[in-house]
């Protein structure tokens, strides 16, 4: 794991985010996400997932379960991602909607100021069934915001779909100096829009789809028609539409709705995205340079995946490419064991802060196995202040007792975690703990000594 901080302040980085939108119907998690995730992908691995679901399972006996437990999904997805070296960074929940955020370790020192945000839009913004949930980040100094919506169904609703969005845009985060979601230097919008083909008959939508011919419903989809008209439309882009209608499906299958409804089909499922600078410099031509432009947005994939059929949707992804120039170059922390790590002792860790660092004494340094899930998904925990040992103007030392560590060692990291800032601040590579030999031998022992006595057990029960 190389440290983030060691690129020159001012050198561009490139972080690649892959983004899920699924509306899954009240379904459970299928067997496998491979490619839903990309992870056979022979390019450079994902340094964010951003995973928004709709239509979670949210009946009262599953939402007061996952409101004391993880609910099945972020599970599932932890499960998937915490080997593969990504932490579930940040999740929001309201009813059946649900945004995950994963990173990889490397990044959490360089990503500050997590805050999570719901706005209720369903029978007049007193129910939460449809709406939307938010996550906003300082990533390398640039602000992020990903929104995952689910808006009012049927064809006839497309006006109350805009309003609706547009009070989901209004939203204020708590909290000081915070900017609105459109003063995000990036802003994803995605989820179950729920915008139709309108115009069009059945039978010439799904003629137009079997001939691959999409581009004959273009000018007709809801959402492409608001976005020539709306001016607060107009600034978010999308990829083409080069897969077919995502909505409306037999389950476990590729055959649109054959229920007495029969459901036109519809591009329900959208992804698109706003970068504020583009924005800005728009309304300024001439003006607009490229040494300006510290952050940029490029797709690199659009799609669907036709082959999961738990819901009558099919998940959308989109892969980008986010290029920025880190306005971070240094985490707040720098922290690492000290000498050689075993369960037979304690064992110290030693820190140094930037001068600026806002210390508070509820920060804490977790261990961690080096596929932790979450940030409370430690081992053991020492406070910075109660457990110190040492302290100089270069460095501090802290202790952690034997008695903490695991007896049978391994792999692990040390994560600083800064109660003001309320996000993991530094982090440690990862080291070996060596395991208990006194603990070990003793129940080697103790094995031997129960096979010892095997046969006799085994002599006496053949007397019977």
């Amino acid at each position: 794991m190389e440290p983030a901080g060691s690129e020159q302040r001012g050198a561009v980085r490139e972080l690649r985010l892959h983004l899920v939108t699924w509306n899954v119907g009240t379904a459970s998690p299928p067997p496998d996400v491979t490619s839903l995730l990309q992870l056979n992908s022979l390019g450079p691995t994902m340094d964010m997932y951003v995973i928004g679901l709709q239509e979670v399972n949210s009946r009262i006996t599953n939402f007061l379960s996952d409101l004391a437990f993880d609910d099945p999904w972020s599970i599932f997805f932890m499960t998937v991602l915490s080997p593969l070296g990504y932490i579930k960074l940040s999740s929001v929940r309201m009813q059946g909607l649900l945004l995950l955020v994963f990173v990889k370790h490397v990044h959490l020192p360089f990503i500050r100021d997590i805050h999570t945000h719901y706005t209720r839009t369903g029978l007049y913004g007193y129910w939460g069934n449809k709406g939307g949930v938010t996550v906003r980040m300082s990533l390398y100094g640039h602000t992020i915001c990903f929104m995952n919506c689910h808006l009012p169904a049927h064809m006839e609703n497309t006006e109350q779909r805009l309003d609706d969005f547009e009070k989901i845009l209004e939203m204020q985060f708590e909290g000081e100096n915070i900017p609105s979601t459109l003063d995000h230097d990036v802003l994803f919008w995605f989820g179950d829009l729920n915008f139709r083909i309108a115009d069009y008959g059945i039978h010439f939508v799904r003629e137009s789809i079997n001939n691959k011919r999409y581009n004959l419903l273009w000018e007709k989809d809801q959402l492409n028609m608001a976005k020539k008209k709306e001016a607060f439309l107009q600034e978010f882009i999308e990829g083409p539409l080069q897969f077919k209608p995502t909505y409306k499906f037999d389950l476990y299958s590729d055959v649109y709705d054959t229920s007495e409804k029969k459901r036109k089909p519809a591009w329900t499922d959208r992804i698109l995205w706003r970068v504020k600078n583009l924005c800005q410099h728009a309304s300024k031509e001439g003006e607009f340079s490229e040494e300006e432009q510290t952050i940029s947005v490029t797709l690199n994939t659009y799609i669907s995946h036709m082959s999961y059929g738990i819901s009558d949707h099919k998940p959308v992804t989109g892969t980008f490419g986010l290029e920025l120039k880190p306005l971070l170059s240094d985490p707040l922390i720098i922290l690492n064991p000290e000498g050689e790590w075993s369960a037979e002792h304690d064992v110290l860790i030693s820190y140094s802060a930037v001068p600026e660092f806002p210390s508070s004494a509820w920060d804490w340094i977790g261990l961690f196995k080096v596929a932790f899930r979450h940030v409370n998904d430690y081992v053991t925990y020492a406070w910075v202040e109660d457990d110190e040992i040492s302290s100089n103007k270069d460095s501090k030392q802290v202790y952690m007792s034997a008695a903490e560590i695991p007896d049978m060692g391994g792999e692990f990291l040390l994560c600083y975690y800064s109660n003001n800032l309320q996000s993991i601040v530094g982090i440690s590579q990862p080291f070996q703990i060596q395991p208990n030999r006194t603990l070990i031998e003793k129940d080697l022992t103790q094995e031997e000594n129960s096979w010892m006595q095997k046969p006799d057990n085994l002599e006496s029960l053949d007397e019977f």
